[in-house]
């Protein structure tokens, strides 16, 4: 038993003055810029589990990255992740969704906090996480890029409504994405009408079930143009696709180019 304990409570303080708060604030700046920059504060996210950090310029590369998100991609330091782009890491649908959010924070567009992503890694194994972002500015306020942490749900926020009804219907888009699939039926399945699934998918992941759906056949098919010899007509019935034009038309536009280029750069990489 704990004798004569006096519980603990702020002291009483005075008003600073507002020369006193700037001169501190000065002292701040002076402090900072004293410091060893590769010796700042995001070293801590080492060592907090689950919860990963980064830091991008302006131009999408990679200046900081903690270790737990550097052990994600297999890579052993940070001289290995250094100056990548989300485009050298992610699958290009997923990369691209990571620079158009990026884009409308630089462009002071968008402030993303704790939206639900699904990241994947090179081999294409699905990971939930809760992603902040938000802009980093220079001393003249302008954004010279992005910084954000990523983070595993609790156990408590997957039994929130939204995150279950979207991952029920990301499960079975993943499991049924090959079939002639309707994102109604995905709802039904869920217990949703159509509209309040894609107004929880919105919520979530910034676009329609629709378009995730078609992300998800399109990954599938850049792992199929890596790693076999299947036609592209193959590769469109193998993903869902009801022709090799809707195949093709959907994968220039989420990659950037034809599937036929994409298995020539994938091969000239190997």
């Amino acid at each position: 038993m704990m004798r004569n304990a006096t519980p603990l409570k702020p002291l009483d303080r005075p008003r600073r003055t507002r020369a006193v708060i700037e001169r501190w604030k000065r002292e701040r700046e002076r402090w900072m810029a004293a410091l060893e920059p590769t010796t700042l504060f995001q070293r801590l996210f080492d060592h907090i589990p689950g919860v990963y950090f980064f830091a991008k310029n302006r131009d999408g590369h990679l200046m900081f990255a903690s270790e737990g998100l550097r052990q994600r991609y297999s890579m052993r330091d940070e001289t290995e992740i250094l100056g990548m782009t989300d485009f050298d890491l992610n699958p290009g649908s997923m990369a691209q969704a990571y620079v158009d959010d990026d884009k409308r924070i630089l462009d002071g567009k968008a402030r993303i906090v704790e939206r639900i992503e699904l990241w994947w890694d090179r081999q294409g194994m699905p990971d939930w996480f809760l992603v902040t972002k938000l802009p980093l500015y220079d001393k003249r306020r302008r954004a010279q890029g992005v910084m954000g942490i990523l983070r595993r749900p609790d156990e408590a926020e997957r039994r929130l409504p939204v995150f279950q009804t979207v991952a029920q219907a990301v499960e079975i888009i993943r499991r049924e994405f090959s079939k002639p699939l309707l994102i109604e039926d995905v709802a039904k399945s869920c217990g949703q009408s159509l509209r309040q699934l894609q107004r929880r998918f919105q919520s979530a992941f910034g676009i329609t079930p629709q378009e995730f759906l078609i992300r998800t056949r399109v990954l599938e098919a850049t792992k199929l143009l890596e790693q076999t010899a299947l036609s592209a007509s193959e590769i469109a019935t193998q993903c869902g696709f009801v022709d090799q034009s809707s195949f093709s038309q959907h994968f220039r536009k989420r990659i950037g180019v034809s599937p036929g280029a994409y298995r020539k750069r994938s091969a000239g990489d190997r």
